[in-house]
C-alpha cells in the first residue's frame, strides 16, 4: 500500500547497495540519528569492494595525472582510518625498485616528496633513498636492481572494512538488509517507495523513505533506469582489475611497487602469511559483465611485469588464488583506462525545476581509502533536503573491535595471547587480526580448543563461525572463507563444501535479532 503525503515515511533514508560506499553512508547518517534502510542484492562486498588491491593509499601514480585534490584527500584519511581501525589497517612500508629505463630517480624523488607533505602525515614515517644490494627488500630482486626508494602506506582487509561498518550501521539503529534487491522505486513529492525483493525466497515487500542514495557501485545506471527520471549524469567506465595470488616470493614484511612499461604501476603485498599478492590489471570493458573474472591474458600479464623484478620468475601455473573486479569509475572522459580518475563524483537530483520532488543522490566511482570522507559529503549535500539534526562524527570513533589504547595493535595483541594462553599464539593473532577488542566477544566462555567446537579446516572453527552469522551478516561459506576471512586459502573444496551444508541446516542464526551489544 502506497503512503499518502499525510503519513510520514518508515526511514529518513534508503541506501541502495552495500559496497564500501553505501555501508559508509548508512553508518555515518545511522550514527545522526537518521532511520536508514540499507539493502543489498548480494552479500556485503561481495563485488567491487572485495576485489580491491587491499591498500589504504594516496595513490602514488596519480600524481602524474596531477590529481593531486584525489591524492591528497587520500593521504589525509589515511591516517584518520589508521586510528580508527587499527585491527584491520596496519602500516606497511613500500619498495620501488629504481629501473633506468622507466621513470628517472629525480622524478619519482619528486613524487615521493609531494607524497610524503600533501596530506599533513604524522603518523607513518617518510620516505628515504634505499640501497637494495644491502637492504633486506633487495635479496629476491634481480641483481640489477641496486637503488631504490622506500615509502610508506596502509594495508587493509577490504571486506572486512565493509563488514564492519555495516555492523556499526546496525548498532545505530540501521536496518541492513543483504540479499535483497531493489527492482524499483517510484517518486512521490515527501518521499520514495522502493519494492525489494529477497533473493532468498523471492518475497516482495515496499519501504518509503524520504531520499534515496543509490551506492549501487557498478548497478549505479541500472538503479537509475528502474523508474527514475533524473537529470542527465555523466554515467561511469567499467574498468576491471584483476589479481593473483602465489606462494610467498620473499621473507621480509616489505611490499613492492613495480613500474612497467607501459606506464602503469603493480604491486607484490605479503598476504595471509604464506603467499604474496600481486596485480593489478586495467582492462576497459564495454559493458557490465554478469560475472567477473581473470583471463589467461590477464595473468601473463601479471606474471611477466613482475618477472622483470624478481630474481626467481613468476609464472603462471604458481597461481593457487585470483580474483576479479569491476571499477565503476566516474568517466572523465580520459584518453585509457589507467588514466580516469580515481576520484568520485556525487550527483543530487531533486526532480523537475518547477516541482521539486524527493531527492537521490548517486554515487559515480571513488575508492575504498576516502569512502569515509565520501559519506560526510553525501550527507552534507543531503542537509539541504532533509532535516539532519547530527554533525560529522565519523573521523574520531573506532569501528567495531577498534578500541585498542593508542590504536596499539602489537600491545593489544601480546595481552590477547596472554589472556589465552591455552590457545595456539597464530589463532589469537588471527582473531586480533579480524575482530580487534571483539575478540573477548567471539571468544567468549572459550579457553581451550576444544571450546571451539567443530573444525572446518585451517584456522577456522565452529565458534567463528556462528559469530560470523550473528554477528557479521554471514549466510554461506563463501561469505565466511573468501570474504570475513581468507580461510579458504587454506582448505579443500570439500572442506568448504562441508562448511557450506553445515552452515545450511540448522545452524542459521534467523532467530537472533541483531547483535545484543552496543559498540560506542
Amino acid at each position: 500500500m502506497s503512503l499518502d503525503e499525510t503519513q510520514q515515511p518508515l526511514f529518513d533514508l534508503l541506501v541502495i547497495g552495500g559496497g564500501i560506499n553505501g555501508v559508509g553512508v548508512a553508518r555515518d547518517a545511522a550514527g545522526r540519528g537518521m532511520q536508514v534502510y540499507l539493502c543489498e542484492k548480494d552479500d556485503l562486498a561481495q563485488h567491487t569492494s572485495s576485489a580491491s588491491t587491499k591498500l589504504i593509499h594516496g595513490g602514488l601514480r596519480y600524481l602524474e595525472y596531477y590529481d593531486f585534490k584525489l591524492v591528497r584527500h587520500a593521504l589525509q584519511e589515511r591516517e584518520v582510518l589508521l586510528r580508527t581501525a587499527p585491527h584491520i589497517i596496519h602500516p606497511m612500508r613500500f619498495i620501488l625498485p629504481h629501473h633506468q629505463a622507466l621513470r628517472p630517480k629525480w622524478m619519482i624523488r619528486i613524487g615521493l616528496f609531494l607524497y610524503d607533505h600533501l596530506g599533513g602525515r604524522k603518523l607513518l614515517p617518510s620516505s628515504n633513498g634505499v640501497d637494495l644490494r644491502r637492504h633486506p627488500a633487495g635479496a629476491a630482486l634481480k641483481s640489477s636492481y641496486r637503488a631504490g626508494f622506500e615509502y610508506s602506506d596502509c594495508w587493509v582487509h577490504d571486506a572486512r572494512l565493509v563488514v564492519l561498518s555495516a555492523r556499526d550501521a546496525q548498532l545505530r539503529g540501521a536496518t541492513v538488509k543483504t540479499h535483497t534487491r531493489c527492482i524499483s522505486l517510484a517518486r512521490h513529492p515527501s518521499h520514495w517507495e522502493a519494492t525489494l525483493r529477497d533473493e532468498r525466497n523471492g518475497v516482495v515487500t515496499r519501504v518509503q523513505a524520504r531520499a534515496v542514495v543509490n551506492a549501487a557501485g557498478p548497478w549505479v545506471e541500472q538503479v537509475l533506469a528502474s523508474g527514475v527520471a533524473v537529470g542527465r549524469t555523466k554515467g561511469v567506465r567499467f574498468v576491471k582489475g584483476s589479481h593473483i595470488v602465489v606462494p610467498k616470493l620473499f621473507d621480509h614484511e616489505y611490499a613492492y611497487i613495480f613500474q612497467h612499461a607501459d606506464g602503469r604501476v603493480l604491486f607484490a603485498i605479503p598476504f595471509e602469511q604464506d603467499y604474496t599478492l600481486l596485480g593489478t590489471t586495467d582492462i576497459e570493458l564495454a559493458s557490465l559483465p554478469d560475472k567477473s573474472e581473470i583471463t589467461p591474458d590477464e595473468v601473463e600479464y601479471i606474471c611477466q611485469a613482475v618477472s622483470e623484478y624478481f630474481s626467481k620468475p613468476v609464472r603462471s601455473a604458481d597461481v593457487v588464488w585470483s580474483f576479479s573486479g569491476v571499477r565503476p569509475l566516474y568517466d572523465d572522459a580520459a584518453s585509457n583506462a589507467s588514466k580516469v580518475t580515481r576520484d568520485y563524483n556525487l550527483h543530487l537530483d531533486r526532480g523537475h525545476l518547477d516541482r521539486e520532488q524527493a531527492p537521490i543522490l548517486s554515487i559515480f566511482g571513488g575508492k575504498i581509502t576516502t569512502y569515509r570522507k565520501l559519506a560526510e559529503e553525501v550527507l552534507d549535500l543531503l542537509s539541504g533536503c532533509l532535516p539532519i539534526e547530527g554533525g560529522a562524527w565519523t573521523a574520531e570513533s573506532n569501528l567495531p573491535g577498534g578500541d585498542m589504547a593508542d590504536a596499539d595493535f602489537r600491545h593489544f595483541l601480546a595481552m590477547a595471547q596472554k589472556r589465552y594462553p591455552e590457545l595456539p599464539e597464530a589463532l589469537i593473532a588471527h582473531y586480533v587480526g579480524h575482530y580487534g577488542t571483539d575478540l573477548h566477544l567471539l571468544l567468549a566462555g572459550c579457553r581451550q580448543l576444544i571450546d571451539l567446537g567443530l573444525h572446518f579446516g585451517n584456522q577456522l572453527y565452529e565458534q567463528e563461525v556462528r559469530y560470523l552469522m550473528r554477528y557479521e551478516f554471514a549466510e554461506s561459506a563463501e561469505d565466511v572463507v573468501w570474504r570475513r576471512t581468507k580461510q579458504g586459502m587454506g582448505m579443500t573444496p570439500e572442506q568448504i563444501a562441508a562448511l557450506d551444508e553445515w552452515m545450511q541446516t540448522d545452524h542459521s542464526p534467523q532467530s537472533e535479532t541483531g547483535p545484543d551489544v552496543h559498540h560506542g
